[in-house]
């Protein structure tokens, strides 16, 4: 497996997304993906990343979904995609530059499918990609295209500050947010 994650440095993952013109509640967005996401082609697909665990305990989707199932969520009128594309063993790799084309990308993404919501997974990511430094966790005052912007907890097992009692908390906040629109 270790030669298979040293090849899927720079590789990239496709967006998942609903169908254009279908309900698209959330935009969630990671960082970039890892190794292990790109070297399966599924987000957030390591062991130990809590993603999918508190999308289904905060109530996004009615089961728990494996990353191999993340099509499944553009049913809920849910996608997935990253600030930057490109694969890295850290987002600590990513430079200032691909976090600020990263971001001017997902406002051209948001332009176009127009999700309710972008949800970034990373708080220091969003702050570096987006000049926000005093940005915090929940809604921003920013919109991305015409989308509201939410900060959730970047869900790496690496944050070990945020347990999956918290994260699932957060992503429940995020939810609530949603059926107010």
């Amino acid at each position: 497996m270790k030669l298979d994650l040293m090849a899927a440095r720079e590789r990239t993952v496709p967006d998942v997304l609903p169908p254009a013109g279908e309900r698209f509640d959330v935009l969630f967005c990671g960082i970039n993906p890892g190794l292990y996401s790109a070297a399966t082609g599924w987000h957030f697909a390591r062991p130990g990343n809590r993603f999918w665990p508190a999308l289904h305990a905060s109530g996004f989707t009615p089961r728990l979904l494996a990353p191999s199932e993340q099509q499944e969520i553009t049913r809920y009128g849910l996608g997935i995609t990253n600030v930057a594309p490109r694969a890295t063993a850290q987002a600590a790799e990513l430079t200032a530059d691909e976090l600020r084309q990263g971001a001017a990308h997902l406002a051209d993404l948001a332009e176009r499918r127009r999700p309710g919501l972008v949800a970034i997974a990373g708080v220091t990511a969003y702050r570096a990609a987006f000049a926000r430094p005093k940005a915090t966790m929940g809604l921003q005052a920013d919109r991305i295209g015409p989308a509201a912007v939410w900060i959730l907890p970047n869900p790496s097992g690496l944050n070990a500050s945020w347990t999956l009692p918290r994260l699932t908390e957060a992503f429940r906040e995020l939810r609530a947010a949603v059926r107010e629109q």
